[in-house]
Formats: structure tokens, C-alpha cells, sequence
């Protein structure tokens, strides 16, 4: 059964209500942050997964607005970030970025080794490597039409997409426990939410009007035009920027050149309107998995991926972490880089989101995450790859 894109949306509203609930009855899931999208997203796959097994028949999500909730949501982060309180940004994405590095060539080592042992070709070892895990359904399905001529590995495409969406699931899962235990273990709390408890700026002290929310939203309308004109203009370059980031860049501009122009805007409209966008991505991308095909696909490579979950979170905990200085806004950053080294920029805000919420903002890493998950990781991740797939013993 095909919904459309009005019933598609209150089904995903719903679910994600759901997601909401369960997130706050049960207190495992409350505990360690797993996103409200993930939980009733998941939940609507398995239950909608297991009734088309049965015989039962599938409903299908209109994914039509997909594109443009994710658009607005970068907006919106944009439209809340304040360049006066995230002067210390530059530093913490170099950092950042220095840690991705050694990072994305641990994955795919673990990849090899990891097919190696289960007697599989090398390649299989760099699909359930950065391939999928870092680079996503659209890195995966460009390298997997590769090494399905140039190799004759024709089964690598269904595996790619399976890894793909396998890791976009995990790094929605894990990325809270590990949050939860460094947030615990170090005492740590939110600087941003301090200093606004000191100046007296709290959110609860107004409420978002009308006229707010309606400015914020044609802010936040009004980068995402010009953001897709400009990814349009300049598609053709040698470096791609994505549509995702010039919404961000613009809602940064229209934010912050407002005043000069006594233009205000409301920080906690765009950050609501953002929320409300992310979420509803998020839970119509898990909706419409079929996780029994997933994982009947999955086959051998399960292994492998149980081998990154653990690389993972060891490097998250002891490199990444320390790292980027040991405070609250490390361990945030930290829960954004394993959604996006196991599934996606959108999972890792996610993650940064479930946990902002229950212990406050973290306006740097809102900053530094978006920027370093959108071309700089995929040019690290290509430039690596090329590397790997040279040597003879993997590419040959």
C-alpha cells in the first residue's frame, strides 16, 4: 500500500509521537539518549518488516519531503548559531578533523582484516569499511558499481546498501550510551547553559511567538533557496560543496548580518523548527527500511560490523574524547562522530540533539560537526580510499 506525501507525514508524526513516549516510559532508553526518531522508527520497521514477511503486505512512505526537511534543518542550525559564542570553533574542527584522519584508515583496516578472516575478497572488508559506514548509501553505490565490473563482485551493491543502512541504525544507537558514560564518568555539564543561567537568559523566560516563529521560518526558507541555487551554480567545480552545507552557511549569514539591518531573529523558533525537521527526516528514513531483507543481506559481513562497533567506541572514547579537550562539548562532538563513522550527518545531529536536550546547548560542536561531516570527511575518505584500493594485496 503507497501513502501519500499528507498521509506519509502523518504517519511519521505518529510514529514518531511513539518514539517520544517510549523514549520517556522506558528508562534504559531515556538513560542513554537514543534519539526519539530511532526508536519509533526502528520500532514502525520492525513491525511493518515483520507483517510484509507474513505475507501481509507493506506500506510505503512517500519519501518527497525527505530532501527538503533535511535542507530546512541545516537552515535552521544556521539560524541559531550566534558567531560572537563560537569565535573558538576553528580550533575544535581542526582537531576534529586531525582526529577523522587516523581514524577512517583504522576502519578500513579492521574492514580487511575482518574479511580476511572470514575468507572473503578485501573489498568486501572496505564495503563494511569507510565506503558505507563513513561515506553513506551514495559513496557505497558509486564504489560498489566499481567493483562489480572491474571485479565481477556482483552481489557488492545489495551489500553495500545493507551495510549502509545497518550502520545508519547503530550509530543512532550506541552513540548515546557512550555519550551517557563520559557525561557521568566526568562530572560534565553544559558551559553554554551556565552562562545563560548567569546572565538570566533562560529559554523558559519568554515564550516563542507567532511573529518569531513565522521570521525564523522565512529565514531559514529563504537560505534554503538561495542554498540550492547556489549548489546548483557551482555543482560542476572541482570540490562539490552539498546543498546541506550552503543552507547552513546562509542561515549562519542571515542570522548574524540581521542586526545590521534590524533584522532579529529568534534563536529558539529556528532551533524548534530545525528539531521538528530532523526528527521527521529521520524517522521517515528508518520507516522505510525493511530490516528482514537487511539482515537476511547482511550475511557475513555482521561480523565485520560487530568488529567496528567495537573500534569505534574504543577510538570515540580514548582519541576523540581527549582529543577535543574532555568537557562537555567533547563528549557531544564525540556522540556526532559515531553517527556519521557509522551512518550519516543527519544521524549525528540527531545524536547531538537527544543529548543537548536532557543536559543543554552545545553551540560549537553545532558549528564544527555539519562543517566537518559534509565535504571534508568525504574528501579525507575518497583521498584514503584511492590510496587502499592501489595496493596490490586489496585493488590488484
Amino acid at each position: 500500500m503507497n501513502l501519500d506525501p499528507l498521509l506519509s507525514l502523518f504517519t511519521a508524526l505518529l510514529v514518531l509521537l511513539v518514539g517520544t513516549f517510549l523514549n520517556r516510559r522506558i528508562g534504559l532508553l531515556a538513560r542513554y539518549n537514543i534519539p526519539d526518531p530511532i526508536t519509533g522508527g526502528v520500532l514502525f520497521a520492525a513491525v511493518a518488516s515483520a507483517i510484509a514477511a507474513a505475507g501481509g503486505g507493506r506500506l510505503v512512505i512517500d519519501q518527497t519531503l525527505k530532501p527538503l526537511l533535511l535542507l530546512l534543518f541545516f537552515a535552521g542550525v544556521g539560524m541559531g548559531a550566534d558567531l560572537r559564542a563560537l569565535g573558538r570553533g576553528g580550533k575544535a574542527l581542526a582537531i576534529f578533523l586531525v582526529v577523522l584522519f587516523p581514524f577512517i584508515l583504522l576502519q578500513n583496516a579492521v574492514g580487511i582484516a575482518g574479511a580476511w578472516g572470514l575468507d572473503l575478497h578485501p573489498i568486501f572488508g572496505l564495503v563494511a569499511g569507510s565506503i558505507t559506514l563513513v561515506g553513506g548509501h551514495g559513496t557505497g553505490a558509486a564504489y560498489a558499481a566499481r567493483f562489480a565490473d572491474g571485479h565481477n563482485l556482483q552481489s557488492v551493491m545489495d551489500l553495500s546498501m545493507t551495510v549502509a543502512t545497518l550502520g545508519l541504525i547503530i550509530g543512532g544507537i550506541i552513540a548515546g550510551p557512550v555519550a551517557q558514560y563520559l557525561i557521568g564518568r566526568d562530572s560534565l555539564r553544559s558551559e553554554a547553559a551556565q552562562e545563560a543561567a548567569a546572565e538570566g537568559d533562560r529559554v523558559e523566560a519568554g515564550h516563542i511567538t507567532t511573529v518569531g516563529a513565522v521570521g525564523a521560518l522565512a529565514g531559514m526558507i529563504a537560505a534554503v533557496l538561495a542554498g540550492q541555487w547556489l549548489s546548483a551554480r557551482f555543482s560542476g567545480g572541482a570540490i562539490t560543496i552539498p546543498a546541506f552545507l550552503w543552507c547552513m552557511v546562509l542561515g549562519v549569514a542571515i542570522r548574524n548580518l540581521g542586526p545590521f539591518v534590524r533584522l532579529r531573529f529568534d534563536d529558539r523558533a529556528s532551533e524548534l523548527i530545525a528539531g521538528v525537521c530532523l526528527s521527521l527526516f529521520l524517522v521517515t528514513t528508518m520507516m522505510a527500511l525493511d530490516l528482514v531483507e537487511v539482515a537476511l543481506a547482511a550475511g557475513p559481513l555482521l561480523v565485520i560490523l560487530l568488529l567496528q562497533i567495537v573500534c569505534i567506541v574504543f577510538f570515540a572514547i580514548t582519541v576523540c574524547y581527549r582529543f577535543l579537550g574532555r568537557d562537555y562539548e567533547a563528549a557531544v562532538t564525540t556522540a556526532a562522530f559515531i553517527g556519521f563513522s557509522m551512518g550519516s550527518t543527519a544521524t549525528a545531529m540527531a545524536n547531538m540533539q537527544a543529548i543537548t536536550t536532557r543536559y543543554g546547548p552545545a553551540p560549537q560542536s553545532y558549528l564544527i560537526v555539519p562543517l566537518a561531516g559534509a565535504f571534508f570527511i568525504d574528501l579525507m575518505n575518497a583521498f584514503l580510499l584511492t590510496l587502499i584500493l592501489a595496493l596490490p594485496f586489496v585493488g590488484g
